[in-house]
């Protein structure tokens, strides 16, 4: 598809998620009295319009069964409230009462994973009917489900980093520790905290209560003394988060992290951000200059190529982007020639390149400068003479350095993300503070062709074997079938779905959010040596 096509579904779709449970939901929630999330939010920050939203697109497609859950049913992301960065994770009660679903868990515990790691306060809107029973199991038991959320309430508590919650509706069961491990917490009239709700209480022991003397605002206010602020409304309420984050301290960044004083606004590139539909092309199979995609992302004449003649499939180099330091590492896409071997092809990591490109993270680590991985990778050479080389050991010293860097890291993905390609450039399993895709990424074990091709072999052994022998037409539809599905799995929005990214962002949005997204990650500094476990040289 081209540019135009990809960017008019990503904003069909978008607009459709941003309706969350629907116009009839949002109305039943108006006629409460109650704003919705994204009204919420949007009241509560200085600027609305520079939300940076995280998992917009968690459990896209996905329960079905049980009539879907838009954005997991809760709204996450960063933005200033009273001049001050905060995390803000708020239930969509529009989407079966805010209820919680598997992916609504995971996508709580990435927001507080990101606020955990940045030193950035957080604010809970609390608006939940708890666990989505019929999935319970799900949702429950396990070290990433329900319950960890509230281990990780007391333990960012632990490390002096904010917490406030508003209950500005239903907040029952176990879900009602959320807010209680907060530093304040604040309810709406209306509102209700308690473990078993009135029915409940009366199928459990007999005892027949009344809402508000169970658990209403006023009882917790006056009573068992568990609020700290009782607010006639959500408007009130969010008046009052923001008085309470006013108190905050102001946000900082680690002494550790250089930054230019000039203001960002004035900082120019070398290209202007339109142009790049012009010259990335939005087929993740076609060739290009990575060189010219930095062009758009960094502070005009910044770069400084590190290693320029060797390893020439990875890029790697030191930038400025909104006058932050950074250390860039990058797919190159067009084919170069190595002085030593000859033609290489653009996409694929050779040895030489994972060499390069583990001496640049470590070098980057040693002068505390953040790492931005430009992922547009097939994977590792292959053949004979790559298992001469050495391959596996340099593709093992890439994930070593990766994965003991003190550095903040951000991910972007601008096409391919297949198979050890994905871990030798940062991909969510080495703990990226952020990570984004273009709406034409893709990503999965192996390309689409080369999979659909293995899948199909296996299938039609299988037939074979159960004594069949599939006809033309049989084969055809099994092979209609089979790349079908895979194109469906290896759809970026079925990876930001599943939280494999942080978020689809348009091409000509990115250096914007790489600077909100550096302004974040530089606040805390983990200051411990930088070490590596065993190198295989």
């Amino acid at each position: 598809m081209a540019w135009q096509e990809i960017l008019q579904q990503l904003t069909e779709s978008g607009e459709k998620i941003e309706l969350g449970g629907g116009l009839k939901a949002i109305e039943r929630q108006h006629k409460k009295g109650r704003m919705t999330a994204r009204e919420r939010i949007d009241a509560l920050l200085d600027d609305a319009a520079s939300f940076l939203e995280i998992g917009r697109w968690a459990a896209w497609e996905m329960y079905a069964e049980w009539g879907g859950a838009t954005s997991a049913s809760v709204i996450c992301g960063m933005g200033k409230v009273s001049d001050r960065t905060v995390m803000i994770i708020a239930n969509d009660a529009t989407t079966k009462a805010g209820a919680f679903f598997p992916m609504t868990c995971k996508k709580v515990l990435r927001a507080q994973k990101i606020a955990l790691q940045n030193h950035v306060p957080l604010l809970y809107l609390v608006d939940s009917a708890g666990v989505f029973l019929p999935l319970q199991d799900e949702i429950f038991p396990d070290e990433d489900d329900f319950g960890r959320i509230f281990r990780n309430n007391a333990v960012i508590s632990a490390q002096g980093i904010p917490q406030l919650a508003a209950i500005m509706g239903n907040c029952v069961a176990g879900g009602g520790y959320l807010p209680v491990l907060c530093d304040k917490l604040i309810m709406t009239e209306g509102s209700g905290l308690y473990l078993a709700g009135p029915a409940l209480v009366k199928s459990a022991i007999g005892q027949e209560v009344s809402h508000e003397d169970l658990g209403g605002a006023e009882m917790h206010g006056s009573i068992s003394g568990t609020i700290d602020y009782r607010e006639p409304d959500d408007q009130a309420a969010i008046e009052r988060l923001r008085s309470l984050v006013e108190m905050l301290p102001v946000d900082r960044t680690a002494v550790q992290f250089l930054r230019d004083e000039t203001d960002v606004v004035s900082v120019p590139t070398s290209r202007d951000g339109e142009d790049i539909y012009d010259t990335i092309p939005s087929d993740p199979q076609a060739r290009y200059e990575v060189r010219d995609l930095i062009e758009f992302l960094i502070d005009a004449g910044s770069f400084q190529e590190y290693k320029a003649e060797y390893g020439k499939t990875i890029v790697c180099g030191y930038a400025k982007i909104g006058g932050y330091r950074v250390g860039i590492v990058a797919n190159q896409r067009t084919v170069v020639e190595s002085s030593k071997e000859g033609m290489q092809f653009g996409g694929v990591i050779y040895h030489d390149s994972a060499d390069k490109e583990a001496r640049f993270i470590m070098d980057c680590n040693q002068t505390w400068t953040p790492l931005l991985f430009l992922q547009d990778v097939m994977g590792f050479m292959v053949g004979r003479d790559s298992e001469q080389m050495g391959i596996i050991r340099a593709g093992a010293k890439v994930v070593n350095v990766i994965s003991n860097s003190r550095v903040p890291k951000i991910t972007l993905i601008t096409g391919g993300s297949y198979g050890a390609g994905n871990y030798a450039m940062c991909g969510k399993a080495f703990d990226p503070r952020m990570i984004f895709a273009w709406p034409n990424a893709r990503y999965a074990v192996m390309g689409g062709k080369q999979a659909a091709a293995t899948i199909l072999d296996i299938n039609i052994a299988a037939l074979k074997r159960a004594g069949k022998e599939p006809d033309k037409v049989e084969l055809e539809s099994l092979r209609k079938k089979v790349t079908d599905a895979y194109e469906t799995s290896t759809d970026i929005r079925y990876a930001a779905g599943r939280l494999w990214v942080d978020g689809i962002i348009k091409p000509d949005e990115t250096r914007d959010r790489l600077i909100e997204s550096l302004k974040v990650v530089t606040r805390y500094a983990d200051d411990v040596p930088f070490q590596t476990g065993v190198l295989q040289v």
